[in-house]
């Protein structure tokens, strides 16, 4: 058996790391109310407000992951100087979380998302931002937080959500910078060919049949997906998470685990990839192997999935769902995931 004491002992070592989270940071906000009626003006729902609030979004939810789970976690990104920048500022403020990496840039309109929720499920998003790449002078501001902060941090963790901040030219500064530190990405499948050498990558299905260009309907098609991504990228891992089967952790093109979800309820997916690819980086810059890292993050996932908006956990948290993923295998006389150290 995987021992849950080593895993717990992994957990522990959460707090000793510092790890910084490079993207596209945003501001989440969310209107929630209730319906009792549809508009007399078009066939809509009309949502009584009753309360809002506001979350750190984007790359910031890996950091608010990260430092939900224990670990230290700097953002490093760019927003700008109007309202929402300072709302951004004011949460990592409450939250204590280092903001030396964030620019402030005029010319830059901050990435906000507004969702309106009613009877806990999303009537519509309203999204704000400009759709134009960084100036020269934006990307090397950003860059030069990334660099002035890189020799205080165990692992980086390259967020990109598409918007921006990571380019071609950041990514092969970084590589060229890391030295042994982990570099994990959560791609966008559009800059695939931006992620070449790093640690780990971490797509969905979707993002994964982007990126290779291989249908997944099933272990071949994973299989053959998988095999072209190290190919392209020659990337040392490749977690691939697949919804509600779980995810498939290479080690190589041919050395595959599977990891059946551990979600008990789904409220909401938003979110769970920054869950995984925080804990997964996290507990590798704690002395996880590969496939403990997998379980971790397979199991951390599993908890914010049943959490509505979005959602973090904590070390007791994912401690309790270890336990309840160890016994149902127990249970059931499974050996499963927990059955071979590597």
């Amino acid at each position: 058996m995987e021992d849950l004491d080593a895993l717990f002992a992994i957990l522990d070592r959460f707090s000793q790391t510092k790890l910084l989270v490079v993207g596209d940071m945003m501001l989440d906000r969310f209107i929630w109310g209730k319906v009792s009626r549809i508009s007399p003006e078009a066939p809509v729902p009309v949502v009584q407000v009753t309360r809002e609030s506001a979350h750190l979004g984007g790359a910031a939810n890996v950091v608010c992951n990260l430092e939900s789970l224990g670990a230290k976690a700097t953002p490093i990104g760019l927003i700008g100087t109007d309202g929402p920048a300072a709302d951004f500022l004011g949460l990592l403020k409450a939250s204590d979380i280092d903001d030396r990496g964030m620019v402030r840039d005029e010319s830059f309109e901050s990435i906000q998302k507004t969702r309106i929720i009613a009877q806990r499920q999303q009537v519509c998003r309203v999204d704000r931002e400009r759709k134009t790449s960084l100036t020269p002078e934006q990307e090397t501001k950003v860059q030069t937080r990334l660099f002035e902060l890189l020799e205080e941090a165990d692992a980086v963790i390259v967020s990109d959500y598409g918007k921006g901040v990571i380019t071609r030219h950041l990514l092969q500064n970084l590589m060229q910078r890391a030295g042994k530190r982990i570099i994990s990405v959560d791609p966008k499948d559009k800059n695939y060919d931006y992620y070449h050498d790093v640690t780990v990558i971490t797509p969905n299905q979707n993002e994964a049949q982007g990126m290779s260009g291989v249908d997944i309907e099933d272990e071949q098609g994973l299989r053959k997906a998988a095999s072209v991504i190290f190919e392209k990228l020659h990337c040392k891992r490749l977690l691939i998470t697949l919804g509600e089967r779980g995810m498939a952790l290479f080690r190589s093109p041919t050395d595959m685990v599977l990891i059946p979800t551990q979600a008990h309820e789904v409220f909401d997916v938003s979110g769970a990839g920054d869950t995984v690819i925080a804990t997964y980086t996290l507990a590798k810059a704690a002395g996880a192997t590969p496939r403990q890292a997998a379980i971790l993050a397979n199991a951390a996932a599993g908890v914010v999935v049943g959490k509505f908006g979005t959602a973090t956990l904590n070390r007791q948290e994912l401690r309790e769902a270890l336990k309840r993923w160890q016994k149902l295998e127990a249970e059931r006389g499974e050996t499963g995931f927990f059955a071979a150290k590597g």
